[in-house]
Order: structure tokens, then C-alpha cells, then sequence
């Protein structure tokens, strides 16, 4: 069985993170907020979580579709559980299990036959009321967190891998190649992101899948973003690459890949996880803005810049979404970045790095 060996500068830089209370108990709020949301379609979701009819159990949460006609309810297109659950209320051998928010984020819960906003309502299982279209907003947060914090995660991911392959690779190479690269970067810069989205997704053909969208978003995002990590890892290996163990290993008869691979990165990326939460704080708080303008995350796609711009623009009728959607925002940045000031702070080089 394979055991996980930290050195013992990360072992004191663990007990530093746990010992900073703030940052330590955010990280288990996250953690715990993340598993949630992996398992957000168990308790926001308008499928049944169990379904006996018949003497037969059905679970349709991850399941295919299942028509109406298999409850009797005489038509082909899915289930509707809430109606079933009403239906079958009476019955002692039939019954249906709802989530405890028995909506998704994308059906329209019309009252009175009109699409409106609507206030808070135990009742009805509405328990932060409904957007300007009818859809529950406590399922449209659930599932509007989870997209953004998944697209931040790849957004990350994607600019640490673009940064520090060009970085490393101009740090350590130089000559004509950090040169040449430079000027790219000097130009590429100067290039306007916002410009550029608007551009982009003005082109987008509309039958594009939502998916087909999201990705391209991504790819925009990450396009005007990996230039800042590219310039710190180009330092970071620069200064790297003239210490003693770097020769060391070249005395040895080590290679390139070998040397940036073994020992060079090793050295760096310590001080690079340091990064990661404000990057996805970037990322979030970007992807939240062009939603609020209109040129992030495709309709119907749950998103909080979505309902911070219905919020805003229905304050006095409809007050409620924008008070759940900025709460929801501003929690979820605090948390994350309370867990990067922590992280800063106990992966601080000054105090746990040593060179021999």
C-alpha cells in the first residue's frame, strides 16, 4: 500500500495552515459546501429521490427519463413528481421521496398561470422565492455555484499549465526564445479581453451547444489570462536555474527535462499553490461579471451573474433575488479567499525554505 511522504518543511507548513483558525475552519466550509454541491442533485432536484408504484421501486434521480404513462398518469414525456407525490398521497402502498427542494433550476413554476417573481414560500418549497421567470432561485444558486466554481477550477488549471510550460521554458532557455516570447507577451497584453469576448461570441453560430459555448468562454478566459503566471515563472526558474544543486545536477550528467522536472519545479511550485485561491477568486468574480453583462455563461445556464442583473433590475419589486444572489456571491469569495491568505502565510518561503 502506497503512503503519501511529505517532507518536513510541508509538514510544518500544514501545522501553520491548521493553526490559522480563520483560514483552516473556511477550508472545511469549502469542503464541505463542495461535497454538497457534487450531490446537489440528491436534495435540489424536481426527479424523485425513490418512486414506489406497483410493488416496484424506481429511482429516476440519475436515472433515464421515465414517462409518465409507467405511473399511469397517461403521457409520454417525463414525470412530474410533485404532481405524483399528490396523487399518490392517499395511498398506503404507493409513494414518492422529493428532495427538500423539489425544483431544478431550469423549470418555470408559473402561478396563477403568469411568470413573475415570487417571494419566499415554505409552502410551496420556494424557500428564496423565484427569479422573473418562475424558476426557483435557491435550485438556480445551488447549480450556479457549482458551474462557477468547476469553471474557475479549469480555468485554473489551464493557466497554470500554459504559464508554467512557457514560463519555465523562458526562465531556463532564455536567449532568443525568452526574447522573442517577451515581445509576444508585451503585444499580446495590450489586446482588449473584453473587446475580444464581444467579438467572439457575437460570431458564436446560436444553434452552438451550451457546451460548445462554455468551452469557448474558457478558452477566451484563459487566453487573456496565462501572461501574469507565465512572467512569474520565467523569474521564479531564471533565479533557480544559477543555484548550486541546478549545477549540481548538471555535474551529474542530468538533462534538460530532468532538471526542470526534478528540481527546478519541485523548488517553484511550493510557492505557487500560494496563488491558487485568489486565482480562482479571479476567475469566479470574472466569469460573474460578463454573465452580468451578458457575454459569460450561455442561457439557461445557472449562473450568479445572471441573477445579480434580474436583481438589480427588479430591486423594489422583487428584492429578494439580488439579496440572495449577492450574499451568495460575497460568502463564497470570502471564503476562498480567507483559505489563500492562510495558505500565503504558512507556505511563506521566508520562514520553511532552505537551500544547501
Amino acid at each position: 500500500m502506497m503512503r503519501l511522504s511529505l517532507t518536513p518543511q510541508t509538514q510544518k507548513k500544514l501545522a501553520r495552515f491548521k493553526q490559522i483558525k480563520v483560514g483552516y475552519f473556511s477550508f472545511l466550509a469549502l469542503a464541505a459546501l463542495s461535497l454538497l454541491l457534487c450531490l446537489a442533485e440528491l436534495w435540489v432536484n424536481s426527479r424523485a429521490l425513490v418512486v414506489k408504484y406497483e410493488g416496484n421501486l424506481y429511482f429516476p434521480t440519475y436515472g433515464a427519463i421515465i414517462p409518465g404513462s409507467t405511473f399511469g398518469l397517461g403521457y409520454e414525456y417525463e414525470t412530474n413528481y410533485r404532481d405524483l407525490q399528490q396523487r399518490l398521497a392517499d395511498s398506503d402502498e404507493n409513494w414518492v421521496v422529493l428532495p427538500p427542494v423539489p425544483y431544478n433550476p431550469f423549470e418555470n413554476d408559473a402561478q396563477g398561470g403568469i411568470l413573475r417573481p415570487t417571494p419566499p414560500d415554505i409552502d410551496r418549497g420556494h424557500y428564496l422565492g423565484t427569479d422573473t421567470t418562475g424558476r426557483d432561485i435557491l435550485a438556480r444558486l445551488v447549480y450556479g455555484t457549482r458551474t462557477a466554481l468547476l469553471f474557475a477550477l479549469a480555468f485554473m488549471v489551464s493557466v497554470y499549465v500554459i504559464g508554467i510550460v512557457i514560463g519555465c521554458s523562458m526562465g531556463y532557455f532564455g536567449g532568443a526564445f525568452d526574447l522573442i516570447f517577451q515581445r509576444f507577451i508585451e503585444i499580446w497584453s495590450n489586446v482588449p479581453f473584453l473587446y475580444m469576448v464581444i467579438i467572439v461570441f457575437s460570431i458564436i453560430p446560436i444553434e452552438s451547444s451550451i457546451a460548445a459555448r462554455v468551452i469557448i468562454l474558457l478558452v477566451v478566459m484563459v487566453l487573456f489570462s496565462w501572461t501574469s503566471m507565465t512572467y512569474y515563472m520565467r523569474t521564479e526558474t531564471y533565479k533557480e536555474k544559477s543555484r548550486d544543486y541546478v549545477m549540481a545536477a548538471r555535474v551529474l550528467g542530468a538533462g534538460t527535462m530532468r532538471i526542470i522536472f526534478k528540481h527546478i519545479l519541485p523548488n517553484v511550485l511550493a510557492t505557487l499553490v500560494t496563488f491558487m485561491p485568489f486565482t480562482i477568486v479571479s476567475a469566479i468574480a470574472a466569469v460573474t461579471a460578463l454573465d452580468f453583462l451578458g457575454f459569460g455563461l450561455p442561457v439557461p445556464t445557472p449562473s450568479l451573474g445572471e441573477l445579480l442583473k434580474q436583481g438589480t433590475g427588479n430591486l423594489r419589486t422583487a428584492p429578494w433575488i439580488v439579496i440572495s444572489a449577492f450574499t451568495t456571491l460575497v460568502l463564497l469569495l470570502t471564503i476562498v479567499t480567507f483559505i489563500g491568505e492562510a495558505i500565503r502565510e504558512s507556505f511563506d518561503p521566508k520562514k520553511y525554505t532552505l537551500y544547501r
